[in-house]
């Protein structure tokens, strides 16, 4: 079972094909919309036209007499039922996440009832369900419920909603702020930069955009009349036991009294972790017309009522002295939450990193947050860290301009160096470990940063203007901290995972067994993962913050030293020999110095059959590891992007593209570089192309289609070059940090200080997200005609 390396095949750090692959591109998949149940309903939601308007009445008479239509539901009926409010709890996470101190009162968590009964507050949120026969009677049935709306002001920006006389959208949330929070040291930092030669000040905004995930979401609810059984069939990066406690908190009834299962999910990046409102109300519909209720997403409802991220808008200066130190770092991040404050961790994140890897002595931020007549925003892939890093990145970058100082070069003297981990950082987030110099060196000798010039020059030539940028970044992987894992070790020759962790397409099946087979010897192929049925997990937290493998390579690991120690045990009992005298090595426990020897499937074999063992050995050859882990780990890394522009028509062109990330030890390398890949698309389309547009006047969502909402696609990409630094984390087992989202991380600022350094002999400092053709050409014609 090992490769001519030694290593053990299809273990820690190989690069094994992911042995789901076959079963979804042959079409083996089983996806929301795969669930079929016998006398199956389907719904339509009626979802609100205005982005702020008094619900005065529903008259659902035309559509309960339509034929086919089952029940319409309203926000009256859903408040009679006694039904509760989701539990969003966007509270303050405890550490290792940073400690942000209140500047104001304490964080303010909306009620949000999955149909309001008084007040819809964006639009596309729901004011009505219909159940019927079939998808095209629902949506007729749609058309005929008769909603009277009284329209009220909406705001759509952060910015506007915390003026003075804007519209309040909660009576509970004064001038619409829901959280005030501050970290750092306001004096230190005021005194820092009394004493600093250079300032630089950056105003922007990370702009709103959405997960759009290749699968909508489908959902179906199944109540079962004689056992008050609830069973929900959907997608959730949470996981299943998360879902299924707040489901059975809404519906008032016991967790054991709630099912949910999902099958293979089509994409999250964050957008399906937070509970949705159609999970409750199609639990609570089926029930009441005592049969399956199924919904499907389309786009145009994706894009009106999934949740959404990002939209923050950020002042923010960085200090230097004369040799081009930092000094200090301040400013204040404002986070739109949209119409229901869902999570404040977006928010709380990126306040404890806006030092990003840099020797920064100290830091003050403030970080507000407030709601708006938009779609709910929630952690989005890398939540809250793009943000900030886009902030610090582009700051550097201004600073080397104002110094002329090569931005590399500036960045290279304010590293933190590796001899200085763990490194306290002025927010007071505690770095686990890393060597950032030599990852931007690595990065810049595979990007030919010093070679740039001649480039330069070439494209000149050719007439267009090239740029290269580079962007560090860190990340904080934390997230829920309790994970469970159940192996069990078959006397069929299988063994069994289960884990409460979700995968939408992060290869779980494949890196979770390769844990398994490098430390139980077994087959990688006899290796089944169970991870989407509340009938089999007990436990667990979903996958976000890059928490899944970090917290799976601890408690897998002591999962399978209980059963090797448990094995141990039985064989030395069929072997006829003491514990102390069994090896254990390769799926065989040998007694030492001889031949004899037994596998860890015949072992099980006798657990599971012998009746002469001591009666703690009897039965199934497993283990169970349920640990909470409260520890954060720290990926890092640099990307540098080189892009040319048209002066002429502003369209931007990225040709090279080069990322180095510190992943810890990679488990699976190709998997990890996949996700590198994929994260830099999602970087890249923000800082392109992708916008959730809203009219600030009316509220209404004017990017609700692929026709307004524009995408990265293959052909914009040259050949992504990545490299994997693998400095241990000391925070588990493995040294595993995290491959999940730092493609995405540091990209927004990549690609800017790239576009940005391409017309800087224009004159141009600056350019919003997204930079399209249109935002790149006024920004030159601005610099031309000294604006």
């Amino acid at each position: 079972m090992h490769t001519s390396s030694g290593k053990v095949a299809n273990g820690i750090g190989q690069p094994v094909r992911r042995k789901e692959d076959f079963r979804l591109l042959t079409g083996r998949g089983r996806f929301g919309d795969d669930i079929v149940l016998p006398r199956q309903t389907q719904t339509g939601f009626v979802r609100s036209p205005y982005a702020h308007a008094r619900i005065v009445a529903v008259d659902k008479t035309a559509a309960l007499a339509a034929p086919g239509v089952l029940a319409v539901l309203t926000g009256a009926d859903y408040a009679a039922a006694g039904l509760g409010p989701i539990p969003h709890n966007p509270g303050l996470s405890a550490p290792p996440d940073v400690q942000a101190r209140l500047s104001g009162a304490p964080p303010i968590a909306t009620r949000h009832y999955p149909l309001p009964a008084d007040r819809a507050r964006f639009v596309g949120e729901p004011v009505a369900l219909v159940v019927a026969e079939t998808i095209a009677v629902a949506k007729d049935a749609v058309e005929l419920v008769d909603v009277t709306y009284e329209p009220l002001p909406a705001v759509v920006r952060a910015a506007d909603a915390i003026a003075p006389d804007a519209p309040g959208l909660w009576d509970e949330a004064p001038a619409n702020v829901c959280i005030d929070i501050e970290v750092g040291d306001e004096k230190a930092t005021a005194d820092a930069f009394a004493r600093a030669v250079h300032l630089v000040r950056l105003d922007t905004w990370a702009q709103r955009v959405t997960g759009v995930p290749m699968e909508p979401r489908t959902i179906t609810a199944d109540y079962e009349p004689g056992s008050g059984q609830y069973t929900l069939y959907t997608g959730s990066g949470r996981g299943v036991a998360k879902m299924r406690t707040d489901l059975a908190q809404i519906l008032g009834v016991q967790a054991e009294r709630v099912r949910c299962v999902c099958g293979d999910m089509g994409g999250n990046f964050g957008t399906r972790n937070l509970f949705y409102p159609e999970y409750a109300l199609l639990a609570w519909a089926s029930r009441l017309v005592g049969r399956p209720v199924k919904w499907t997403c389309e786009r145009s409802d994706s894009f009106l009522s999934d949740w959404q991220g990002r939209d923050l808008t950020v002042t923010a200066e960085l200090a230097l002295d004369e040799h081009g130190n930092f000094l200090a770092i301040r400013g204040s991040n404002l986070s739109n939450l949209g119409g229901h404050a869902t999570a404040f961790g977006p928010l709380q994140k990126g306040i404890g990193l806006m030092s990003n890897v840099y020797a920064i002595p100290t830091v003050h931020f403030r970080g507000h947050g407030a709601v708006t007549n938009t779609v709910p925003t929630t952690p989005y892939r890398s939540a809250g860290r793009p943000e900030a890093i886009f902030v610090v990145e582009r700051l550097v970058d201004l600073a080397a301009d104002q110094l002329g100082i090569d931005p590399a070069e500036l960045r290279r003297r304010n590293l933190i160096p590796p001899t200085a981990q763990p490194f306290t950082n002025p927010a007071g987030l505690t770095y686990d470990s890393g060597d950032y110099p030599a990852a931007m060196a690595t990065g810049l000798a595979l990007a030919d940063w010093d070679g740039f010039p001649i480039r330069r020059e070439a494209a000149r030539r050719r007439g267009r203007r090239r740029g290269i940028g580079v962007a560090n970044y860190i990340e904080i992987t934390a997230g829920v901290p309790r994970e469970r894992a159940e192996i069990t070790v078959l006397p069929a020759g299988r063994v069994e995972l289960v884990m409460g962790t979700m995968a939408s397409g992060q290869g779980h099946e494949t890196s979770f067994a390769q844990l398994v087979t490098e430390w139980l010897g077994v087959p990688f192929d006899n290796i089944d993962y169970v991870a989407h049925d509340t009938a089999r997990v007990a436990a667990g937290g979903g996958s976000h913050s890059g928490r899944s493998m970090k917290l799976a390579a601890t408690i897998v690991g002591e999962a399978t030293d209980d059963i090797i120690a448990k094995g141990r045990k039985i064989a030395g009992h069929l072997l006829e020999t003491g514990e102390a005298d069994i090896e254990f090595a390769e799926g065989c426990y040998r007694v030492a110095g001889t031949d004899r020897e037994i596998g860890l499937f015949e072992v099980a074999q006798a657990a599971a059959t012998r009746s002469d063992l001591p009666a703690e050995l009897q039965g199934p050859l497993a283990a169970v590891s349920d640990q909470a882990l409260p520890v954060a780990s720290f990926p890092y890394g640099t990307q540098i992007c080189e892009v040319e522009v048209d002066a002429e028509t502003g369209a931007v062109e990225i040709v090279d593209y080069t990322a180095v990330d510190d992943v810890g030890r990679a488990v699976n390398p190709m998997i990890v570089h996949g996700q590198t890949h994929g994260g830099i698309a999602q970087g890249v389309g923000q800082a392109l192309l992708e916008h959730s547009h809203y009219d600030p006047k009316t509220g209404q969502v004017l990017a609700a289609s692929f026709m307004d909402y524009a995408m990265p696609r293959a052909d914009i990409f040259p050949a992504l070059k990545t490299a994997l630094s693998e400095v241990p984390s000391p925070t588990n087992r493995l040294g595993v940090r995290s491959g999940g989202e730092g493609g995405t991380t540091p990209a927004l600022a990549a690609v800017i200080n790239a576009i940005v350094d391409a017309l800087s002999e224009l004159g141009v400092r600056h350019v919003e997200m997204p930079a399209t053709p249109e935002r790149v050409w006024r920004a030159i014609q601005a610099a031309r005609n000294g604006a």
